[in-house]
């Protein structure tokens, strides 16, 4: 193949699926990643916040290696390679150490207060980096449900007005995720989804080791089937599987609007810590998780009413 040949297919139309898949894909991204507070408190109980941090990557690279081994897949190009490494530094190294760091003193719903911006954070992200245009309609939509979905996992937390070390460090986890959400959902556009979030990892892979071998040689783990299990959930489903769902749905788009069905995710993370680590589950979360989960509907309808028409 010559060389002029082989730039003409350098970005691929990885995408047939119908843009009205996006909000499907980004649901089953969301449902995976509803788990990652709560089963992150569990496996704290007994590992390290630096060992969860950096070893669930480790765990997600080596089934990232190994899926691009064995389908062959073609190597980024340098432009690409520079675009993957905001991507690892958002969404592999930034989110899971600060979280990770952040849940050891701060509830699961509580995380949740910080993390229910996610959404609009990744949708500003997603306007700046794609230079999508959503109507007025749905900024307001999406606004009001940041909020709504604030102040209900606030009536867990006692107020979100309290800001503590580990606030801030959440605060830092949202925009890192928001950065590594749009680069990737731009990214997968030429890469793929499971191959975008692949190379992320291969390429963080020598850092996260790194940290991985200082955590063993700090604190060795040791600990009980259940927080292995959590441990487990986080290397393979929240760092690998839940991206493949997560980032074809960004790709597919329209990335600003498919971001917002992150708005349900604080619901689902707070019914999850009720049901697995006993934290309270009360009328108003009820109350409040169907406002959160109307305005993320209504949100997704502004942007569907506008291509329509």
């Amino acid at each position: 193949m010559s060389e002029q040949s082989s730039v003409t297919v350098e970005i691929p139309p990885v995408l047939s699926l119908s843009r009205s898949g996006g909000w499907g894909w980004g649901f089953v991204g969301v449902a995976a990643f509803s788990f990652t507070v709560p089963f992150t408190r569990v496996a704290l109980g007994d590992l390290s916040p630096l060992f969860i941090g950096s070893g669930r990557a480790v765990v997600a690279a080596l089934l990232a290696a190994a899926a691009l081994a064995l389908t062959r897949q073609r190597l980024p190009t340098p432009r690409q390679w520079a675009r993957l490494a905001v991507v690892a530094g958002g969404v592999v190294i930034g989110f899971p150490l600060l979280t990770s760091y952040a849940l050891t003193t701060a509830s699961a719903t509580h995380g949740a207060v910080v993390i229910a911006l996610l959404p609009a954070a990744t949708a500003v992200m997603a306007v700046l980096r794609a230079k999508e245009r959503p109507a007025r309609s749905f900024w307001a939509f999406a606004a009001l449900g940041a909020v709504a979905a604030v102040v209900f996992a606030g009536l867990h937390s006692g107020g979100v007005d309290r800001l503590q070390w580990s606030d801030l460090l959440l605060f830092g986890a949202v925009v890192a995720a928001a950065v590594g959400y749009a680069e990737g959902g731009m990214l997968s556009r030429e890469l793929g989804s499971w191959q975008t979030v692949s190379w992320a990892l291969v390429l963080a892979s020598p850092l996260m080791i790194a940290l991985t071998a200082v955590s063993i040689a700090q604190q060795p783990p040791q600990a009980s089937g259940t927080a292995w299990a959590a441990f487990g959930y986080l290397g393979v489903v929240s760092m690998f599987l839940g991206f493949f769902a997560w980032y074809r749905g960004l790709a597919i788009g329209p990335m600003a609007s498919v971001s917002q069905i992150q708005l349900i995710q604080p619901v689902m993370t707070i019914l999850w810590a009720a049901l697995i680590l006993g934290e309270p589950l009360t009328w108003p979360t009820v109350v409040g998780g169907a406002v959160v989960i109307l305005c993320a509907g209504l949100a997704v309808r502004t942007r569907l009413d506008r291509k329509a028409g």
